[in-house]
């Protein structure tokens, strides 16, 4: 399995570059969907998918934001987003597709963050 952080951060300027990153970014997530923790089984992938391609595209849209501080924009452009598929996954059930695929892009991840964060000691 591949490691969810090591993105290769070219941003391409064409569509057929941002068709090609995307289908390797799709091709990650295919092959470690499994090993999320919100993963019903490897035959759900495609109700996540979207998600994964709405938190691919809204990272490299919002450079420099933080998830935190753009997660609320993101919820509501859910509702708007146009390849949600036919049977739309509501925003509380594909939220953490969306967060591991905006993480993957800019480098981030939970656990990376309680890093630079360390809790202090009682």
């Amino acid at each position: 399995m591949s490691d969810p952080n090591a993105f290769d951060r070219v941003s391409p300027s064409d569509e057929s570059g941002w068709r090609a990153a995307w289908e390797t970014e799709d091709n990650y997530w295919h092959e470690n969907f499994t090993s999320r923790p919100y993963a019903l089984g490897p035959d759900y992938y495609e109700r996540f998918r979207p998600g994964y391609r709405y938190g691919f595209e809204s990272a490299r849209h919002h450079v420099g934001r933080r998830w935190e501080d753009a997660e609320a924009d993101l919820q509501a452009g859910w509702e708007r987003y146009p390849h949600r598929g036919e049977n739309p996954t509501a925003w509380d059930e594909i939220k953490a597709a969306v967060k591991d695929a905006w993480d993957r892009v800019v480098g981030t991840s939970s656990a990376r963050s309680e890093e630079r964060s360390p809790k202090p000691r009682e």
